[in-house]
């Protein structure tokens, strides 16, 4: 009987042969860092960098270091975004991929005078839709 392999030659034997896969883990890697959670997203990342290239050729194609790349993406690294920039567009180069960041409007959410910094301007029930002030002035 063998052995089963580990989580990291099983993600590495699946990237060598499913564009798809590797597309989607940056792509999940992106989102997780455009929601906030930078912990996660560097984990994705360095499975990524782990299951493809590696960090010796990523070092060289982004002039760093390969090992502060993997302190950047270790569990305490603090990437700065023009590493971190630098890094995604070299990934998303190879991989050939555009990847992008769309926005979703959570359910419910109705903007308030404060979240835009201005007086709720949108159409209520009642109002002309007009904007106020000089805007329709000219109009």
């Amino acid at each position: 009987m063998s052995l089963p392999r580990s989580f990291k030659e099983t993600v590495k034997a699946r990237a060598a042969r499913d564009p798809a896969f590797r597309a989607a883990l940056l792509g999940e890697a992106v989102e997780t860092f455009a929601a906030g959670e930078a912990d996660t997203g560097k984990a994705l990342i360095r499975d990524y960098i782990n299951a493809t290239l590696g960090f010796d050729t990523l070092g060289a194609a982004v002039s760093i270091d390969p090992k502060n790349l993997m302190r950047m993406f270790g569990p305490r690294g603090n990437p700065r975004l023009g590493n971190l920039s630098a890094v995604l567009r070299e990934l998303n180069r190879r991989e050939a991929v555009h990847l992008k960041v769309e926005p979703e409007r959570l359910a419910g959410w109705r903007p308030k005078p404060d979240d835009l910094g201005t007086p709720n301007v949108l159409n209520t029930a009642g109002d002309s839709g007009r904007l106020p002030g000089p805007l329709h002035a000219a109009m």
